[in-house]
């Protein structure tokens, strides 16, 4: 699963035109399997960001209600991402990896994802 997140923040990194020195995240993370410490920690680690998780995970809703309001004007953004605000009570997990061991294991899950291309016959 943390592979898959870094592979799809790549991708979105790479399409919005964005170089290396430009690349500036903070993952907030929340759901059933925020739940899990060590997830986070292996998620922060291979990203190579902050993972911020609320104290309320269950907050999909809130989000949903939060993108509504944002779009008609009942809340401003300042409101919606004040990070010093929500991050009173929030768990911050900051990687801990050498950029080294992160790029051996990205390295080494590519090299296992491309040898799967072939093992389906997708036409059936």
């Amino acid at each position: 699963m943390c592979f898959q997140v870094k592979d799809v923040l790549d991708s979105m990194h790479k399409d919005s035109g964005e170089s290396e020195s430009q690349k500036k995240l903070l993952l907030r993370v929340d759901g059933g399997a925020a739940v899990n410490n060590l997830l986070m920690q292996i998620q922060a680690d291979l990203v190579g960001c902050p993972i911020i998780r609320p104290a309320d995970i269950e907050t999909t809703a809130l989000g949903a209600a939060y993108a509504a309001g944002l779009a008609i004007g009942i809340w401003k953004e300042d409101y919606v991402f004040n990070t010093e605000e929500k991050l009173k009570n929030a768990n911050v997990f900051r990687p801990l990896m050498t950029e080294e061991l992160r790029k051996k294991k990205v390295d080494s899950w590519c090299k296992a994802v491309s040898k799967t291309f072939d093992l389906a016959d997708l036409a059936l």
